[in-house]
């Protein structure tokens, strides 16, 4: 896995590109108006796209297919902190489909303890937690 930077403009917008050729634009979101997103917003973007491929295929697995799939994520950090790390963050994940209740809460579990590389990586360093609603109804 590679990943190349390029600064783009005199102050704090970068162009990021994989081995793919995929352009993901960071920026410092203290700038003015900020074009990209800042590193600390690219983490949070990582657990919420991590998780999700891993519910994902495992439910594919299963046979079962979501009509939809949103997370909301919140990260918490310690202000004045330097650095200024994540010290909890809380996934939402808001899910629509003819799926029994339990399988999407073994797959959201499943993700979150065992398959999400993400996830194992940052609860080092901090607390996660996460709840599940599936068709508008609370399942953890």
């Amino acid at each position: 896995m590679k990943i190349s930077l390029k600064r783009i403009n005199d102050n704090y917008l970068f162009e990021t590109v994989n081995e793919r050729g995929n352009i993901v634009l960071l920026d410092n979101k203290s700038d003015e108006e900020p074009k990209g997103s800042s590193p600390m917003d690219l983490i949070l973007r990582g657990i919420a796209g991590c998780s999700s491929i891993d519910v994902v295929m495992i439910l594919k697995k299963q046979q079962h297919e979501l009509e939809d799939l949103r997370v909301e994520v919140d990260g918490y950090r310690e202000d004045g902190a330097i650095p200024n790390v994540f010290k909890k963050i809380q996934l939402d994940f808001i899910l629509k489909g003819d799926v029994p209740p339990a399988k999407v809460e073994r797959a959201v579990k499943l993700s979150m303890d065992k398959y999400c590389s993400v996830s194992k990586m940052l609860e080092k360093a901090a607390e996660i937690s996460y709840s599940i609603q599936l068709n508008g109804e609370k399942v953890l």
